[in-house]
């Protein structure tokens, strides 16, 4: 652990010239102390780190100093993939592995090309997290990314909708999704792969037992079809409605990815008045009352019945309530 942590302190005077103790106490997630000790440690191991005195003062390397040592371990190449997404890394344990696998890969660069890397960095950002929502805690994310990782069986207990509501489940971990800022994992059970939320996970614990992974089996391609599968076991209804022309444009907005879609490959001629009647997959009456809603006087369901009749009481109800 020290050792790679005085390799990051080289790599960081290396790649950000002066720093003082404070910062690289920060940057190292160590006390100042600590510092003061590596510091130490470098120079009695022929590292040329000198302190400059002053209110701009801090430690440097001699001017031309530059490490060699910047092999990337196992676990730092496979941070890097994660490069774009540090919070992602940060929450699956990798954060201070990422960030000396960045150090290491700046340390190997010419001097040029590091700093189109800081231009790049500059001009795009990824946030992968998805609007107005609460962030969900993951308290056994990081275990579980280490399950994946070395391939340990693991016991879980968790939380669904259908009774009974807490289940206990003998899993092989295979890998871990981010989709739109909620974490999903993929896990071998009784033979079969099955998805699961990992904020739903009440309890885990990684067993000493290995697993084999399913020959050919492919996260990306299993994840895909999963979702498709997701999307047409939610979607068990179907709702006739029709939209005025401002609808349309707000649908993409508004409505569910599945719906939208159907909207944009079914889309018929208009009536004389401009409105367009579709067909749309929904996923329940109640569900699709409250989407449906939310467009307002632009939108009118034709069927079913039921989904009809609940519209009517909603537009009676905000009637009497605003007059």
């Amino acid at each position: 652990m020290r050792a790679s942590r005085l390799l990051s302190l080289v790599l960081l005077l290396q790649d950000r010239g002066r720093l003082t103790a404070q910062q690289l106490a920060e940057e190292l997630d160590v006390s100042v102390r600590t510092v003061y000790r590596d510091i130490e440690a470098l120079g009695a191991a022929g590292v040329p780190v000198y302190a400059e005195l002053g209110a701009n003062g801090g430690y440097q390397l001699v001017d031309g100093y530059r490490t060699r040592l910047t092999g990337l371990t196992p676990q730092e190449a496979g941070a890097i993939l994660l490069a774009g997404v540090p919070e992602a890394a940060a929450e699956l344990g990798l954060g201070a592995v990422l960030t000396t696998a960045e150090l290491k890969l700046r340390a190997s660069l010419p001097a040029r090309l590091a700093r189109h890397v800081d231009e790049i960095r500059d001009r795009f950002h990824l946030d992968a997290a998805g609007w107005f929502r609460e962030t969900e805690t993951h308290p056994h994310l990081t275990a579980l990314a280490g399950a994946v990782w070395n391939r340990r069986r693991a016991r879980m207990r968790y939380r669904r909708h259908r009774a009974p509501h807490e289940v206990d489940r003998l899993i092989d971990p295979l890998g871990i999704v981010l989709k739109a800022g909620v974490w999903y994992f993929v896990a071998r059970v009784d033979g079969s792969a099955r998805t699961y939320r990992v904020a739903t996970i009440l309890d885990l614990t990684v067993l000493d037992e290995t697993f084999e992974r399913p020959e050919g089996f492919d996260l990306a391609t299993t994840w895909a079809e999963w979702a498709v599968d997701f999307e047409r076991r939610l979607h068990r209804g179907v709702a006739t409605v029709r939209f005025s022309p401002a609808g349309l444009e707000r649908i993409p907005y508004l409505m569910t990815r599945a719906m939208a879609r159907d909207v944009s490959s079914g889309l018929g001629s208009p009536d004389p008045d401009g409105w367009t009647t579709i067909t749309l997959p929904i996923e329940s009456v109640r569900h699709a009352h409250a989407e449906f809603l939310r467009l307002g006087a632009d939108v009118e369901v034709l069927e079913p019945a039921e989904l009809r009749d609940m519209m009517r009481g909603s537009a009676a109800a905000m009637t009497r309530l605003y007059g």
